[in-house]
């Protein structure tokens, strides 16, 4: 249930792929009126910090923990991967930025306030390039089975539940996704030219291309309808023949996707401050604190109907909606617990009751809030409505601390860019395969990215290997082996019949502790300690009456 914290909607880096600026404005109307920065405050625990903002609302605009690599990706729509340059810790410190700004004001207009903000007060000197980098190649085969679109209909790509009865549900950013036979995910697409596919296919899940630019190479005009069927790449719990993304490509479109080295668009960073020049005068006075959320204005629980299959967990226009979702889930979502291990006294015949919930955020709060923010709200309404009482006290837990055995890491380059990156495994891997490459990392970092990346650890990780400095590997694991699908904090958790927690077939993968081993020499040793718990003291089984 890792997912307030790290799930980043891939349609989402799409959509940052493909801007289209505006023709050029005036200086004086690309600058935020008063834009207050500083630095993130650092949490106790660093789990799965990424970038949010929100709407312009009340003449006010927010961006929270972003890194300055997020904030370039945003207001330059480039990806991670293809911004090129900067300090090694372009992407480690994180910053708050607080803008006032008119209402109306559009959103391709607030990334190019956002570019001079970081040319003003982080002194950034950028330009754009182009470098062959490995990517995707999508051509065309000798007979593309592609229907000419006549125009009418919706424009793009969309998931279609399956005609016979679903093998599961898959949920992923916080909605259920009904996959059929073999868990093949069914996408049908109208009025897509070949530029907009391939760009899209960064998009669509289980495609495998990961955040890699894919090159349209078809030299087909016009616009096109066509269906798509293939397996989830995540999920381990397959009936039948596994079918791949470019497979699917090749036998059902008459195209073919082909990795390979690609002229790709990158922003090249020649200078940049790594700390904020200070705030203007006045900025104080113009953007006062704002008020954490504490209530729902109104909500409807009601118990899930027994034959309901599947869950739910949305935020979205100003509405909390849950359909499904076990007790567990929300105390763990509403105490913002790093894992259910975390919580304790739950009693067995509240723990697997299942609730729909309506919810209608304040009126002077972002309606499209961020999950983390939600805690508040979601653990004042378990108060409330089912009477939930707690205490937190600390004890004894298996967690685990990173030892160097044999070491088989390259040191890093001091001057390199800092961070890790995960994707998908390549065609052919295990189902739930991931791909960690990390540079210039040190290891009290991947101390920390282990427990973001790995649904296998659920505690903190303590760094105890003695290597100093900045290191470069890679490390591939399931994300699967050994493990129950869903019972982590976030991450693409796999729900069967509404059940969370399903047990994963084995099919090969290997588990993160064989792999720090194997591949990096290192040791995850497991050992007992002192861990922060919340202690359920009281729970209802019934909320009261809506």
């Amino acid at each position: 249930m890792r997912l307030s914290t790290r799930i980043i909607s891939l349609a989402a880096l799409l959509l940052l792929g493909c801007v289209t600026w505006p023709a050029a404005t005036p200086e004086a109307a690309l600058k935020f009126e008063f834009a207050d920065v500083h630095a993130s405050p650092e949490p106790a625990v660093r789990t799965g910090q990424f970038m949010r903002n929100s709407q312009v609302r009340n003449g006010r605009y927010q961006i929270h923990t972003a890194s300055l690599l997020d904030l370039l990706r945003f207001a330059w729509g480039y990806d991670f991967d293809n911004i090129l340059g900067g300090p090694a810790s372009l992407g480690v410190r994180r910053f708050e930025i607080g803008a006032r700004v008119a209402n109306d004001t559009p959103p391709e207009t607030l990334k190019l306030m956002l570019r001079t903000l970081l040319q003003d007060r982080f002194a950034l000197k950028v330009h754009e390039d182009t470098k062959q980098m490995p990517g995707y190649a999508l051509s065309a085969g000798k007979k593309p089975n592609l229907k000419e679109a006549d125009g009418s209909g919706d424009t793009g790509c969309r998931i279609v539940r399956p005609e016979a009865q679903s093998t599961g549900v898959v949920a992923v950013n916080g909605q259920a996704v009904a996959t059929g036979p073999s868990m093949l995910i069914h996408y049908a697409c109208g009025n897509m030219t070949m530029e907009a596919f391939a760009t899209g296919l960064r998009g669509m899940i289980g495609s495998g291309v990961g955040t890699s630019f894919v090159k349209n190479e078809t030299g087909l005009q016009g616009k096109w309808n066509f269906d798509m069927r293939w397996s989830m790449r995540f999920n381990a719990n397959t009936d039948g023949e596994s079918v791949t993304a470019s497979e699917a490509i090749e036998k059902q479109l008459g195209l073919k996707l082909e990795p390979r080295a690609v002229a790709t668009p990158v922003l090249v960073v020649e200078s940049v401050n790594n700390d904020p020049s200070p705030n203007p005068p006045g900025t104080a006075e113009a953007l006062p604190p704002i008020p954490p959320p504490s209530a729902f204005e109104v909500a409807d629980i009601r118990p899930t109907d027994p034959d309901f299959r599947g869950a739910s967990f949305r935020i979205q226009n100003g509405r909390f909606t849950v359909e499904g979702m076990p007790m567990m889930f929300l105390v763990s979502r509403g105490l913002d617990a790093l894992n259910n291990n975390q919580i304790a006294g739950l009693p067995s015949d509240v723990n697997g009751l299942r609730f729909n919930i309506n919810a209608k955020l304040p009126a002077d709060v972002d309606p499209d809030i961020d999950i983390v923010s939600m805690g508040p709200l979601l653990r004042n309404l378990l108060i409330d409505r089912f009477r939930l009482k707690y205490h937190t006290e600390e004890r004894p837990q298996t967690v685990y601390t990173l030892t160097a055995a044999k070491p088989k890491m390259k040191k890093a380059n001091p001057a390199s860019r800092t961070g890790c990156r995960t994707n998908p495994g390549p065609p052919g891997s295990p189902n739930g395969t991931a791909v960690m490459t990390c540079q210039n990392t040190s290891m009290a970092e991947l101390a920390m990215q282990l427990l973001e990346t790995s649904q296998q650890i659920v505690w903190p990780v303590q760094d105890g290997t003695g290597l100093e400095g900045g290191w470069d590997f890679n490390l591939t694991f399931s994300r699967l082996a050994g493990m129950n699908v869903g019972g982590g904090r976030g991450g693409e958790a796999a729900v069967n019949g509404g059940q969370a927690g399903v047990a994963a077939e084995p099919d090969g993968g290997v588990t993160v502790f064989d792999a720090v081993e194997k591949q990096l020499g290192l040791k995850l040793e497991a050992g007992k300690r002192p861990m922060p718990m919340y202690v359920i003291d009281h729970i209802e089984s019934k909320p009261t009456e809506n």
